[in-house]
């Protein structure tokens, strides 16, 4: 389908959530750009705005319909602009959506992305909303197209579903059952992504290391990484997030022999009371989780290890929240995404007994933080002195405009801010670009981020620096907004009247 109109229209996509979301928003600007849509030019107001929506946090629904209010003025000022709603929320509160937010045009769930450019035609031309939610996945989302955010580093889905039940989570309900990709068609998009420049992938999916299951595979995710250390010009490959219960030896052992496969591991704890884990239905156990993080540090003694934590799960004790901290000090992870327990109707934790008041929770919580935040001070001091090749990013770092710094991610994924001057490159060196990989000696730690203040010890231009070169000239060039990327993760600017 073109869209043929008096202009182009053009369109912004604003995501909620986790990195399977941000995936999901690459295919719906991907859709959108194949059917004739482009992006707003800088100050612009975009006639269709797209929200793909996160069920998980108990505010989702306060801050899904917050910003659909605050876009109906500019919505009642301008009749043609079209609003949809996607994602998590929309396949849980269906048309719910449409009844609190009348002006909303289109909704679709998280098995259907791929009608959202024919539901904006049929709302348009019939003048009334379109609500679509299917029960069960019709295109696997690898397969639309696609307007990556990054042209150096890039999501690949392995996998899409969750066949785990746990209490505290939604995700399975509103995603379906786990459904997985064929290796060759993984290793196809992966290769496709490394001729297009991109030197760093990161495997997809909501339990990445049951991949296989599918097809009867309980090795198929180990394979997989080794898979990807043959794909000749890709440099780094990540994965997330795997689950305790299902990780096995032999990825640890991939991980380890594999050159390009980073010596990185996010791998949610949740709890670190056995009390609270089972009441979570996680069928793994704190000994467990210890064991896989010895193993990986036996195997990989430099790796960096990340985490989700939960605290006040319903029940949770002091004596539960202690075991929580005892874990987190024996497992001195570099990071940790740390979360207040809240409460998402339909979920079992939902109705359970002993919901834990909120400043227990509160203060549970800031305690957990603290701690966390020595621990990742401690661990990036332990890195200042250290030699490091850094694929400088795009946007990581808030200040690097006003410390005249760039920013990028070591092979551990730890940030790095760093001058971009080179040692011996002369004052008239071209600087890096987004892509480049850049050597540094780490010069001072902070809880977040690792700095590096002197120059430069090296930079290698890469395929990946051209491609950022390349898109940045042609959005220049066409006198619409150079900024890049084809997702957002907040509030478009609105013409005021």
């Amino acid at each position: 389908m073109t869209v043929t109109e008096e202009r182009t229209r053009t369109y912004e996509v604003i995501t909620y959530g986790c990195q399977m979301n941000v995936h999901d928003s690459e295919r719906l600007s991907g859709l959108l750009e194949d059917a004739g849509y482009v992006r707003p030019g800088e100050g612009e107001t975009a006639d269709v705005v797209v929200f793909n929506t996160c069920a998980v946090r108990e505010n989702a629904d306060n801050r899904l319909y917050g910003n659909l209010g605050h876009l109906r003025p500019a919505k009642m000022r301008n009749p043609g602009m079209q609003i949809a709603v996607g994602g998590c929320l929309a396949q849980k509160d269906q048309g719910e959506i449409v009844r609190k937010a009348p002006w909303v045009d289109v909704v679709f769930g998280t098995h259907n992305i791929g009608s959202l450019p024919v539901l904006l035609e049929r709302a348009r031309i019939a003048q009334e909303a379109q609500v679509e939610i299917k029960e069960s996945l019709e295109v696997f989302p690898s397969t639309l197209p696609t307007k990556r955010e990054s042209p150096y580093a890039a999501w690949v889905s392995v996998s899409v579903g969750c066949n785990n039940t746990c209490t505290f989570c939604i995700v399975p309900a509103l995603r379906g059952k786990e459904k997985d990709r064929r290796p060759g068609d993984v290793l196809g998009e992966v290769r496709s992504l490394v001729d297009l420049g991109v030197l760093e992938v990161t495997l997809l999916g909501q339990n990445v290391n049951t991949y296989g299951v599918e097809f009867g595979d309980r090795l198929a995710f180990g394979k997989l990484l080794r898979a990807c250390g043959d794909v000749e010009g890709l440099e780094r490959v990540r994965f997330t997030s795997p689950h305790p219960a299902a990780f096995t030896d032999d990825v640890i052992t991939a991980m380890a022999e594999t050159p390009n496969v980073m010596h990185q591991l996010h791998m949610p704890l949740q709890s670190g009371s056995d009390r609270v884990l089972k009441a979570m239905r996680r069928s793994y156990r704190a000994e467990r989780y210890l064991g896989i993080i010895e193993r990986v540090r036996a195997a990989m003694p430099d790796a960096a290890i990340s985490t989700d934590i939960i605290v006040g799960f319903p029940g949770e004790t002091e004596e539960d929240f202690q075991a929580t901290l005892d874990v987190v000090r024996a497992s001195r992870f570099a990071n940790a995404f740390t979360f207040q327990y809240s409460i998402r109707p339909g979920t079992p934790a939902a109705t359970m007994d002993g919901q834990v008041p909120k400043e227990v929770v509160q203060e549970r919580y800031e305690r957990l933080v603290a701690l966390q935040n020595d621990i990742s001070w401690a661990e990036n001091k332990a890195q200042v002195g250290r030699t490091l090749e850094v694929l400088v990013a795009e946007g990581e770092g808030r200040k690097d405009e006003a410390t005249q710094r760039m920013s990028g991610r070591a092979p551990d994924n730890r940030l790095v801010h760093f001058v971009p001057t080179l040692r011996d490159g002369g004052a008239d060196a071209a600087p890096p670009r987004p892509g480049d990989m850049v050597t540094v000696e780490v010069t001072y730690a902070a809880p977040h981020h690792l700095v590096a203040d002197g120059p430069a010890l090296g930079l290698r231009r890469t395929r990946a620096g051209d491609a950022w070169e390349a898109r940045e000239s042609a959005a220049c060039g066409t006198g619409g907004s150079a900024k890049p990327g084809a997702v957002s993760l907040g509030m478009p600017s609105l013409r005021r009247p």
